[in-house]
């Protein structure tokens, strides 16, 4: 597992969907997470299946972001923060085959304990200053190499990439980029050039 890892902004659902389906008609999204903050829960679950069903299609892993039940309850991966449910549980409850995501913000114990109680990728960052989490911090490259050199299972980098300031992210360890805005908040023409930007990049660091 390589490449760009997609997150959802907070467009407008219509606008979204079709810059999802120019991203993944490039055949190089690694993996998609939902994660709509500003959508009622209530509302979400068109846009859940119509995602799962886009992400079906394209051959795209799929995982909500904090959200177990929502995740069981579609049978899809999710991305759990540190306050938001436990790994163990996800395993017992999940699909087996599904992605099953922790962040781990700069702690490679933290890690550890997730990869551990089955998680089957983990997360570290900011890497670099973020508008989405501005109070995550900028942990810089170090974990990253340190994570590579020690762990068994992809790592996600997240937290203020680009594809100008991420060689240096993927040359460090970073099997996939998180990334919401480098991407998503470009206008429906640029959003597939720019992800076939992030596969050149990672083929370049090959």
């Amino acid at each position: 597992m390589r490449g760009l890892y997609l997150i959802t902004n907070d467009d407008p659902i219509e606008l979204l969907l079709a810059k999802l389906e120019g991203a993944m008609a490039t055949y190089e999204v690694a993996v998609l997470q939902y994660r709509r903050k500003k959508v009622p829960k209530e509302q979400q679950g068109y846009e859940i299946e119509y995602m799962k069903h886009l992400c079906a299609q394209y051959k795209v892993p799929f995982v909500i972001n904090d959200d177990l039940e929502a995740a069981v309850h579609y049978g899809v991966g999710v991305h759990l923060g540190q306050d938001d449910g436990s790994i163990v549980d996800a395993v017992a409850r999940l699909p087996k085959n599904v992605l099953i995501g922790r962040s781990c913000n700069n702690s490679l114990e933290l890690a550890k304990q997730a990869i551990a109680d089955g998680a089957n990728y983990v997360a570290f960052g900011a890497i670099f200053a973020t508008e989405t989490k501005p109070e995550a911090g900028n942990i810089g490259l170090e974990t990253l190499k340190q994570a590579k050199a020690e762990l068994n299972v992809p790592i996600c980098a997240i937290g203020g990439l680009t594809v100008e300031n991420s060689a240096e992210v993927i040359a460090a360890g970073a099997d996939l980029c998180a990334v919401i805005s480098d991407v998503l908040d470009r206008s429906m023409s640029a959003v597939g050039q720019r992800v076939y930007d992030w596969s050149e990049l990672f083929a370049d660091q090959a």
